[in-house]
């Protein structure tokens, strides 16, 4: 397993690179950009991911533990099976891509934006998403206990597993065709 340990990225270029079970820790990657790189089973301890952008990239099966993600942009990039453990992550953005399985568990969400992702079976147990954008996006089964999505935009996106009764949505913006979802969940009959 290959260690980077307190390395100064700042700013670096980082095209197709590939990385298999390596551990960062303590490595700065503020306003760094990262295409096209593919991180296989990493974990990333303490790193600072801050203003950095990542665009078509791949982080599969990633361990980020205390990182700071501020003003951090995903576009089109894959997580799939990641977690992020104690973490900050507001304000985030991710546009595209595939978020599936990632935990996100008591993750401070707020503001953060996802648009067009496919977050099927992702953990946001207790996880706080007031006032985030989350629009079009593949939440199918989805573990939301506990969430808050409070002001959030949800308009387009799969609410079918949402419990109303276990996540608090006061004003959260939906579209007609949620509405119906979310009152069959209630157990009311629409005629």
């Amino acid at each position: 397993m290959t260690a980077y340990r307190r390395e100064d990225w700042y700013g670096e270029e980082m095209v197709d690179r590939v990385y298999e079970g390596c551990s960062f820790e303590f490595v700065d990657l503020t306003e760094a950009s990262v295409q096209g790189s593919t991180f296989t089973e990493c974990a990333f301890g303490n790193v600072t991911f801050n203003a950095s952008r990542h665009t078509d990239s791949a982080f599969i099966r990633c361990t980020f533990k205390r990182c700071n993600l501020f003003e951090a942009e995903f576009t089109g990039c894959k997580l799939v099976g990641s977690s992020f453990e104690d973490c900050k992550l507001r304000p985030l953005r991710v546009v595209g891509g595939d978020w599936s399985f990632v935990t996100l568990t008591q993750a401070n969400l707020r503001g953060a934006v996802f648009q067009r992702v496919r977050m099927r079976e992702v953990d946001l147990t207790g996880a706080d998403l007031e006032e985030a954008v989350v629009t079009d996006v593949d939440l199918s089964g989805a573990q939301v206990r506990g969430a808050k999505f409070g002001r959030c935009d949800l308009r387009g996106s799969d609410l079918s597993t949402l419990d109303p009764t276990d996540v608090e949505l006061r004003g959260a913006i939906i579209n007609a065709e949620q509405a119906v979802v979310l009152a069959q969940a209630f157990g009311l009959e629409i005629r």
